[in-house]
């Protein structure tokens, strides 16, 4: 990392005294002309120097030939001359005395190797002759604080977030945002090719700035990782970071567009989360998430009570809530209570309270104010028109505000809110995500996942009858049998060969490995007998009063790649036949797919194949592809089952252990009426 020196020499680039802009041109759409407007138009306090020999004055503003030739050497340059004119005017900038430039010119690194040795040039220049470089090849910089805008659009509004970005356009929406919804930032760079002031530089810049509460970084690859993590190491504020190139192309994509080195994501991942830096995946993101550190407290913990007039809002802001890790607790009975005389006789007294369409202002203000102290996040999500919310809301409070469809009076409302310094987000799922963020990962609780298919309800098959049922179907089973007692367990092992699998056989017990109902791989006729015997001792105890007929005995089958495939009856859409990998790992990754009935055959590979795990089925590291045609015959007949008997609401065979020449079922559970 740079020195100290080196960083408060920033100073003369994001709060110069004066500024020439070396470049100036005379007609309005150019960038010479339209950045020494908006340095003008934007208030600058200090002398402003157009430099053009062709021209007596700008603007109003008298042009001087060259830089030696203006009346003091102006702390900032502003170079917006062609590439190859770029060396020597740095170089000129630094014996006149100048101790920062922005080079705003394009046509450097990323242009090629001439563009390269030009910027190399440059570069030596600046360091030779003790200047801080910005660029080449960005979009400048801008200091509401300041009032310096060396760059474009023209926007002055004041806030909290230092925005730091190699791509000039994802930096200039980003200032767009925060200016239209009156948040503003605290500054803005553009580093484009950073040929000498980096993502680093700034990072430390901004660390001690009195006006940054945030930092928002686009970067395409980190310049100087050693010094990066030194200085993130250091950050006393949060770092929300951008970062494409997640994907090959991508990484080719990000090293073309500036020549940035972009390395592997994965890597960028772990110095992220080892370092505490908040990452976004969007430019949305990354703007929701700046914007919510920002301005939203710091929640105790996460549990959160949605109040509301949109019942639909307050379903996806739940569902959100849910993925993120934040807890949609209960309203306690005190505090139905509580807010039962503040709502409408129909109003939803739960979480979300929904206060329906008859809400005002004052009658949100009334619950919150009731429930504050009760949760560590209030989600108030005002849908609809609703006048004068503005004034319910309190900047640093425990609230996320969420406006959602309220027209002309949100968008009114919603100005209002931000010119408070209150955030307001403009859908649930945005706003609960940023909060999430906020809050940390540390502190969240374990995200809760899309449900799959509705559990069934209803009696268990005795295992050796859900077992033929499978059989009859035609699907191979290893030879089983019923056992009610050692020696009967015994006598099927001596008859069918060892080893063989024991198996709990109840009504009553769905998770038979859970109570210690499942023992495998049994060599010997003494093991089979005493494995009947814990078997049973442990199913009692587990479930005292549960049916116990015996134990399933059943011949190992020869080890395969573990599948599910299932089906589950949905009391909406009939049976929906289920796909995946098995074994724990369904329960572990959910790596399932799902189809509706009827199922064609075509409907079955695209199941197989749509799994995250297909690439095992298939042959993976030199082990042989299972058979997939043996996989779609056992989901056809699985699901001819499900059409032909409408009284079975689930069927699980898992495992299913899938060979290179067939499959084997070896357990299965079904559910009836």
């Amino acid at each position: 990392m740079a020195g100290v020196e080196s960083i408060r020499q920033l100073d003369m680039i994001l709060r110069p005294r004066s500024v020439a802009v070396i470049g100036a041109s005379t007609a309005p759409g150019k960038l010479g002309h339209e950045v020494l407007k908006n340095i003008r138009d934007g208030g600058f306090q200090g002398p402003i120097y157009p430099i053009n020999p062709k021209a007596e004055s700008i603007l109003n503003l008298t042009c001087y030939p060259g830089i030696k030739e203006t009346p003091d050497a102006p702390d900032l340059a502003v170079v917006i001359v062609p590439a190859r004119m770029v060396p020597q005017a740095v170089q000129e900038c630094g014996e006149r005395g100048v101790r920062g430039a922005v080079v705003i010119t394009g046509g450097f690194s990323e242009a090629g190797p001439e563009g390269q040795a030009l910027q190399e040039q440059t570069a030596e220049a600046a360091r030779r002759l003790g200047m801080r470089l910005v660029g080449p090849n960005c979009q400048g910089v801008n200091n509401p604080y300041h009032r310096l805008c060396a760059s474009w659009p023209l926007l002055t509004y004041r806030g909290r977030v230092a925005v730091i970005s190699q791509s000039g356009t994802v930096g200039a929406a980003m200032m767009d945002w925060f200016s239209e919804e009156k948040l503003g930032v605290s500054s803005f760079v553009a580093t484009g090719n950073r040929a000498d002031v980096d993502e680093t530089d700034l990072i430390a810049y901004f660390n001690e700035d009195e006006n940054t509460a945030v930092i928002a970084l686009y970067v395409e690859g980190i310049k100087r990782p050693e010094e990066f993590v030194a200085a993130v190491g250091e950050l006393r504020k949060p770092l929300v970071v951008l970062k494409p190139g997640r994907t090959p192309r991508g990484k080719v994509a990000a090293e073309s567009h500036t020549k940035s080195l972009a390395g592997a994501d994965a890597v960028y991942e772990a110095v992220f989360a080892k370092y505490g830096i908040c990452r976004a995946y969007t430019v949305e993101e990354f703007y929701d998430f700046a914007k919510a550190f920002a301005y939203l407290k710091r929640p105790k913990g996460n549990r959160i009570l949605f109040i509301t007039t949109s019942g639909g809002s307050a379903i996806l802001a739940t569902d959100q809530a849910e993925q993120e890790g934040l807890d949609a607790a209960p309203l306690p009975a005190h505090l139905v209570e509580k807010v039962a005389p503040l709502l409408p006789p129909h109003g939803i007294k739960t979480n979300p309270i929904d206060l329906t369409g008859d809400a005002t202002a004052k009658m949100f203000g009334e619950v919150m104010n009731a429930t504050r102290d009760h949760y560590d996040t209030l989600g108030v999500i005002f849908g609809d028109p609703v006048l004068d919310v503005s004034q319910v809301v309190t900047p640093g409070a425990n609230e996320l505000i969420v406006f959602l469809g309220g027209a002309d009076v949100e968008r009114r409302e919603r100005e209002l809110m931000h010119l408070k310094g209150v955030p307001v987000f403009p859908t649930p799922e945005r706003g609960v995500r940023a909060l999430a963020r906020v809050i940390g990962r540390k502190s969240l609780g374990a995200p809760k996942r899309p449900t799959l298919t509705t559990a069934a309800t209803g009696r268990q098959l005795p295992p050796e009858k859900a077992m033929q049922l499978m059989a009859d179907a035609g699907l191979p089973i290893p030879p089983s049998g019923l056992a009610d007692s050692p020696k009967a367990a015994s006598r099927f092992a001596r008859v069918h060969g060892l080893p063989v699998a024991l198996k709990i056989s109840s009504p009553h017990i769905v998770h038979k490995s859970d109570v210690g109902g499942v023992r495998l791989n049994l060599t010997s006729l003494r093991a089979v007998e005493e494995a009947y015997g814990e078997i049973m001792a442990a199913a009692r105890s587990a479930f005292p009063q549960a049916q116990l007929d015996g134990v399933l005995v059943s011949k190992m089958a020869a080890p395969g790649l573990e599948v599910i495939v299932g089906m589950n009856r949905d009391p909406q859409f009939g049976p929906i036949m289920l796909f995946g990998l098995g074994g724990v790992l369904v329960e572990l990754f959910r790596d399932v797919s799902l189809r509706p009935l009827p199922l064609s055959r075509d409907d079955a590979h695209g199941m197989i194949r749509e799994i995250r795990g297909y690439r095992l089925l298939a042959g993976y590291r030199g082990k042989p592809a299972v058979n997939e045609e043996a996989l779609v015959d056992c989901l056809l007949k699985v699901a001819e089952i499900a059409q032909e008997r409408n009284e079975i609401v689930e069927i699980d065979l898992n495992p299913v252990f899938a060979y290179p020449d067939g499959l084997m079922v070896v357990d299965a559970r079904v559910i009836v009426h």
